[in-house]
């Protein structure tokens, strides 16, 4: 029964019609298809801000299963991209699914340090913010050893923005991003009238206060039944749930896998930037960062 009927969906779609009739009728079938594989099978991230930084920086291009989390809750340690918890969502269920799916908040990308029963715990111990979870204090490799400069440039899409930079080696010379003298100067600048530091160094606490007026590194919660802590790489320049608290486990919807390509540039295209920038563009290619499994 299930093939003939199929068989039939087969020859009605071949059958004789005008080249609009075939256009749209392919439209159709493309655009539902396109988008409930985007939705329930993978999808493809570009890194706006540098809160994952080192492990993801602005600019690249990340592969997301996002099959596995209706099958599988996240795990300790894994990188996930979720919607943003802060946005107002409706109360309305096809409002809020239109929202979760279609269009509205913007997508967040953090990694998992706590999940549903875990007892998560922000210390200072000797000058620097130590994690605890279930009591154990963790190990995180992964966390930015650079430190953050300031930076100010009109010509970019966030003007001012701090960047990872190894300060042992000139700015000419720098594994991640360029850095100018003149933004370095301007960033200083723009830093000491927002009540910023020029630069943030890893290891030490945040200078920033948590929604509720507390410093950011020192938290005590216990996550319920469906809770995640989440939190960036680059603790000196992520906001996380140090900040808004626990994300709940319908906000997850992807899990990063793969780092496809790795460019020097905040535009959301890549092509705009190449015909704005046709011999600079190749220059910032970051071609060591190309097709990486993420960690």
């Amino acid at each position: 029964m299930g093939n003939q009927m199929f068989k039939k969906v087969i020859a009605w779609y071949r059958r004789p019609k005008s080249k609009t009739a075939d256009f749209f009728e392919s439209l159709l079938i493309i655009i539902p298809v396109a988008f409930a594989i985007r939705t329930v099978g993978f999808g493809l991230y570009q890194v706006p801000t540098g809160s994952m930084e080192t492990t993801m920086l602005v600019g690249e291009r990340f592969f997301a299963d996002k099959l596995t989390p209706y099958f599988s809750s996240p795990k300790h340690g894994e990188v996930i991209s979720f919607n943003d918890p802060t946005y107002p969502y409706s109360q309305s269920p096809v409002m809020r699914w239109w929202q979760m799916y279609v269009w509205g908040p913007s997508n967040w990308t953090k990694r998992v340090i706590g999940i549903p029963g875990d007892h998560i715990r922000g210390v200072i111990e000797d000058g620097k913010p130590v994690i605890y979870r279930n009591d154990e204090k963790l190990d995180e490799p992964y966390l930015n050893k650079c430190a953050l400069l300031a930076t100010y440039d009109p010509s970019r899409s966030r003007k001012f923005a701090h960047k990872s930079v190894d300060l042992s080696r000139p700015f000419s010379d720098q594994p991640y991003y360029r850095v100018s003298r003149d933004e370095e100067i301007l960033g200083k600048r723009w830093a000491t009238l927002a009540g910023d530091v020029p630069v943030r160094y890893p290891g030490t606490p945040a200078n920033d206060l948590n929604d509720i007026g507390q410093p950011a590194d020192i938290f005590d919660v216990i996550l319920g039944p469906n809770q995640y802590w989440v939190m960036g790489d680059n603790r000196q320049g992520s906001r996380d749930s140090r900040f808004f608290g626990p994300i709940e486990g319908q906000l997850i919807h992807g899990r990063i896998l793969l780092r496809l390509w790795s460019i020097d540039s905040d535009e959301s295209w890549a092509i705009i930037d190449l015909l704005k920038h046709p011999i600079d563009f190749w220059r910032r290619v970051r071609w060591s960062r190309f097709f990486q499994i993420i960690h």
